[in-house]
């Protein structure tokens, strides 16, 4: 790609932007903040780094939301992030406010480009995006279902001992406590988890993965989590600026699929050059199609409060 724009230049934006660059992902990043001084400093001290880590990758930062011109893709992660004991639902009426403007200058400065959206509630702040833009669904999707698979699997890991690069694992639904880590569609080199965790652990391991996000802001009590969803991020757009047409799980407006229209979702999707391809529909048996409803159910909740 030529250029990615990330508005909001904290600790997730900054994890993402760092990660872009070293993987020259595009040949210009650029941050945007309400705080110029946090956009610049931050772009710069990225920039920095390059002679050591070798990428060729222009960083810049601004207040200016007209420097996202050109972009082919847009990061949201600006917002107010929760703190311990909040959920990601406590921080939505803020920033609904925040991702209005946002969304408006992406439309007017980047109208070509895909939106990713990160902020919370991601589910609902996906589905406000696409239509507040009147962007097709393609090109607006959410980041979630990645860092939700991966902590499922850095857990796989962790309990077996086994490698984490043979380990595969999925988790659908909403990016909250009604989120629907899938064992069945969890396996390690291609072998089902189950023939390697019992069930007791395995149950334990699904709702660390539930908490996932809750238990680092527990144990950091002054931020949230920023590098796994940096790299959630930037796995996603790997997908899209090398056109791989990978298979990932990531919010995406629905449309029939898995029994629900008119909502954002976290599900499989084929990511290509163009945004999301396609959404893959996975045969869930009747107690997994059962957490699936009650997830949407959540996510329906809070769509009713914008």
């Amino acid at each position: 790609m030529n250029k990615i724009s990330i508005v909001g230049a904290g600790r997730v934006g900054e994890a993402t932007a760092h990660l872009l660059a070293v993987r020259e992902h595009a040949r210009e990043v650029v941050l945007i903040d309400i705080s110029e001084g946090a956009a610049s400093g931050t772009a710069l001290d990225i920039q920095e780094t390059a002679p050591i880590l070798g990428f060729d990758t222009k960083l810049t930062g601004s207040d200016d939301p007209s420097l996202m011109a050109g972009s082919e893709v847009v990061v949201i992660t600006a917002g107010v992030p929760r703190k311990p004991g909040m959920s990601r639902s406590d921080v939505l009426e803020t920033n609904l406010k925040v991702i209005d403007g946002i969304v408006g200058n992406v439309v007017k400065h980047a109208p070509d480009a895909i939106i990713i959206m990160v902020t919370n509630p991601v589910d609902v702040l996906t589905y406000h995006a696409w239509k507040s833009s009147g962007w097709d669904r393609s090109r607006v999707i959410g980041q979630a279902g990645v860092l939700d698979s991966m902590r499922m699997a850095s857990f796989v890991s962790m309990e077996t001992g086994f490698s984490i690069k043979d380990i595969n694992a999925m988790v659908l639904g909403g990016h909250g406590d009604t989120m629907v880590p899938l064992p069945r569609f969890t396996t390690i080199n291609g072998i089902p988890v189950r023939q390697f965790i019992d069930e007791e652990p395995l149950q334990q391991l699904i709702q660390r993965t539930r908490d996932g996000g809750a238990e680092i802001l527990a144990l950091k009590q002054n931020s949230s989590a920023y590098d796994a969803p940096g790299a959630a991020v930037a796995e996603m757009i790997s997908a899209m600026s090398m056109n791989r047409r990978r298979i990932l799980p990531c919010v995406a407006i629905l449309d029939g699929e898995y029994g629900q229209s008119d909502i954002a979702m976290g599900v499989p999707v084929v990511l290509g050059q163009s945004g999301m391809e396609s959404v893959v529909e996975l045969d869930l048996d009747r107690e997994e199609m059962g957490a699936f409803s009650q997830s949407a159910e959540m996510v329906l909740a809070d769509l009713q409060k914008i």
